[in-house]
């Protein structure tokens, strides 16, 4: 009778073995690339190995010098000081977006973080469809199918109000242009790229009501219409370089593109016209590529921070689906330094870039934008 017993508890231990390694090998399949996993890393955070953050990137990749790198960075922050798990997977196009959040769940994700407006879809639906578990969306709001915003009890948007931080960068590259006009252009139309390009519009108008004698002029987006130049996606570098190099040859000096990986290529442009200056976003740019030389300074999203202290927050059992905006006044926009250019930006400009930000900061300046969250 012992010996049946025992031969039973065998047998069961055998399926139960066989059915977790089908399971993983579903999971593996279920994607082009299987996410990546990465231990704990023990950084004197507590107990909180059963704990497991996720997070997916879109098309640009983990290494896109922009939101995706900045957000990957705040899961590794994450890892590092609260000692968890986590799993990441790296989209290559947007038909990966779908199974990329859908491996995440099947991993055992207490969080899944989506990164970009692009990702929404796919993070929406897993929310809705995995009441339990708890979500986020970088650079993006949770909508209905008519864009309308709507609220998840387990989806928490991470956005920013990147259109002050613009208004600011918009003034300076105003007031540093040799050549009377300035440009941006967008990756794809969407409100994330949209609103850097409205507060940048103001800042040239403001620069423009204060220094009305030589007005400058602004190439690449007409706030009032919303419409402008937009390369079509955030993979092409030769689409952003294309667009630089039209920009400089209608007398651009100074040009800010909203596009991830292809300001790499405006970047290649203009170092290659030797008389341009970028304005770069998201990430630190004077840090975060090779083009630091030729840039003017970045308007800055403290993604990395909202991303760690989202997962903070939950691993505490403090998670709230309260977007999270961040703004100059709460440091989660602001401009990066000038680096290169601290002695060739004039006192009285920068004091007045200073003098704005604090305006903004105080609610005396509101900077408008049919994008602000």
């Amino acid at each position: 009778m012992i010996v049946e017993r025992e031969l039973e508890v065998k047998r069961q231990h055998l399926a139960s073995a066989a059915a977790i390694i089908a399971s993983s090998a579903l999971v593996l399949s279920a994607c082009g690339e299987a996410p990546e996993e990465s231990g704990s890393a023990g950084g004197g955070g507590g107990d909180n190995a059963d704990y497991k953050a996720c997070i997916v990137s879109d098309a640009g990749g983990w290494d896109d010098k922009s939101f995706n790198q900045s957000a990957k960075e705040g899961l590794d922050m994450a890892v590092e000081e609260l000692g968890i798990e986590s799993a990441e997977a790296e989209s290559n196009a947007d038909s990966d977006f779908g199974p990329n959040v859908d491996n995440m769940i099947s991993q055992g994700c207490n969080i899944t973080l989506g990164v970009g407006f692009l990702l929404e879809g796919a993070v929406h639906e897993a929310a809705e469809a995995n009441s339990d578990l708890h979500f986020g969306l970088v650079d993006a709001t949770f909508t209905d199918e008519d864009s309308n915003p709507v609220e998840l009890d387990n989806g928490k948007p991470i956005i920013f109000n990147t259109a002050e931080a613009a208004y600011l960068a918009g003034y300076l590259a105003a007031g540093m242009s040799e050549s009377g006009t300035v440009a941006t252009f967008g990756g794809i139309q969407i409100p994330s790229v949209t609103i850097f390009m409205d507060g940048f519009a103001d800042g040239v108008a403001k620069y423009n009501e204060d220094n009305g004698d030589d007005e400058v002029k602004l190439l690449g987006w007409d706030k009032e219409d919303q419409s402008g130049s937009f390369s079509g996606d955030f993979d092409n570098q030769s689409q952003g370089q294309a667009l630089t190099e039209q920009f400089i040859s209608q007398g651009a000096d100074i040009i800010m593109p909203v596009a991830g990986p292809v300001g790499l290529g405006a970047a290649s442009a203009a170092k290659a016209a030797g008389d341009t200056k970028i304005v770069w976003v998201d990430q630190d740019g004077y840090e975060s590529t090779e083009y630091g030389d030729i840039i003017l300074t970045t308007v800055q999203k403290e993604i990395a921070t909202a991303v760690k202290d989202t997962i903070a927050q939950d691993v505490e059992g403090n998670f709230s689906a309260d977007p999270y905006v961040g703004t100059l006044e709460n440091g989660g926009v602001d401009l990066a330094p000038y680096h290169d250019f601290e002695d060739e930006v004039p006192a009285e400009l920068d004091e007045k870039v200073q003098e704005l930000k604090e305006q903004i900061i105080a609610g005396d300046i509101v900077v408008e934008s049919p994008s602000t969250p």
